[in-house]
């Protein structure tokens, strides 16, 4: 893993949503950001199909019977955006609902355009 570690930046509710998740899960998922920031990727995390590359990864983490997800891209080298987090409510199949995909697709764009907002404001 590299030697420095970039911040994360959470999009829109992710952070709100995110500490709702039980205490286990949000130190397991914690730990897979935390591997991120330092450039590396956790034995949990997986990348999202649909997005064109590997820049978008989810992490899963089963607890007492609920599925929790936490997406981010790592697409940008300044910081890991923190695109959503949730509970899988369907028991039904794996695949992750439409909503939460058109929702990550919108957050990602929001990601973009404030790496982009930031880069300008370092003369780059």
């Amino acid at each position: 893993m590299a030697e420095t570690t970039v911040p994360v930046e959470w999009v829109a509710s992710s952070k709100k949503d995110f500490l709702r998740f039980p205490e286990e899960v949000q130190s397991e998922m914690g730990f897979g950001l935390y591997v991120a920031q330092r450039g590396g990727k956790h034995d949990g995390a997986k990348v999202m199909k649909g997005f064109g590359d590997a820049g978008v990864v989810e992490l899963i983490e089963d607890h007492q019977g609920d599925t929790y997800r936490c997406v981010y891209t790592v697409r940008f080298a300044s910081a890991v955006y923190v695109l959503h987090a949730f509970q899988k409510k369907s028991k039904s199949g794996v695949a992750t609902p439409k909503a939460d995909l058109d929702l990550i697709r919108r957050r990602l764009k929001a990601a973009q355009d404030d790496h982009h907002t930031k880069r300008k404001g370092q003369g780059s």
